[in-house]
C-alpha cells in the first residue's frame, strides 16, 4: 500500500512542479503540493534506511535534494514551455517559423545541458558527505523512481510499455 501511495504521488508530482509559485493556489494545487511533499519525505526516509545514512548525512542530503530539486523544477517548467511552443510551431498544415523553431530547439538543447550540469553539481556536492557506494546506490534509487514514474505516466495515457532494463524475471519492476 505504501508503494502504491508513493508511486501515485510521484506520478502527480511533476504536474505540481510546473505550477507557478507566485500564482494564487487553487485547492487542487495546494493538495498536489502537499502530496509532492509527502512523496519527497517518503523517498528521503527510504533513502536514509537503504543507504544507512548517519543523521548528519541525512540532513545534508535533504538540503541538497531541496536546493537542486528547486533548480530542476524551475528548469523543467522552462523546458515544458519550450516543448509546448515547439509543438505549436510544428502543427500539421501550418507553416512553421524557421527562426522560432531554431531558437526553441537551441533552448531545448541548452536546457538539457543545464539539467546535466545540475546533476553534476549535485553529485559533486554529495561526494563531500556520502561514500562513493552510497552515491552510486542513491543514483540507482533515483533512476528507478524516475523510471517507475514514467511507466505510470505511460499507463495513465493508455500507452503500452515494453519491459525496460530494470525489469525482473516476470516483467515486474523492482520495488521502490
Amino acid at each position: 500500500m505504501k508503494r502504491l501511495w508513493l508511486v501515485l504521488a510521484l506520478v502527480l508530482a511533476p504536474g505540481l512542479a510546473a505550477q507557478e509559485p507566485a500564482a494564487p493556489q487553487r485547492p487542487d494545487t495546494v493538495e498536489a503540493e502537499r502530496l509532492r511533499a509527502q512523496i519527497e519525505e517518503r523517498f528521503a526516509q527510504h533513502v536514509q534506511e537503504q543507504l544507512r545514512l548517519t543523521p548528519d548525512q541525512a540532513t545534508k542530503l535533504r538540503a541538497s535534494q531541496e536546493r537542486f530539486g528547486t533548480q530542476r523544477r524551475a528548469l523543467a517548467r522552462q523546458q515544458m514551455g519550450r516543448r509546448m511552443a515547439l509543438q505549436d510551431q510544428m502543427q500539421p498544415g501550418i507553416a512553421a517559423n524557421a527562426d522560432s523553431v531554431r531558437k526553441l530547439m537551441d533552448g531545448v538543447q541548452a536546457g538539457r545541458s543545464a539539467m546535466l550540469k545540475i546533476d553534476q553539481d549535485e553529485d559533486r556536492e554529495m561526494a563531500g558527505y556520502l561514500t562513493p557506494v552510497q552515491r552510486a546506490r542513491y543514483q540507482e534509487m533515483r533512476a528507478r523512481l524516475h523510471q517507475r514514474v514514467n511507466e505510470m505516466r505511460e499507463q495513465r495515457r493508455g500507452g503500452r510499455m515494453a519491459p525496460g532494463p530494470q525489469r525482473g524475471r516476470r516483467g515486474r519492476g523492482r520495488p521502490i
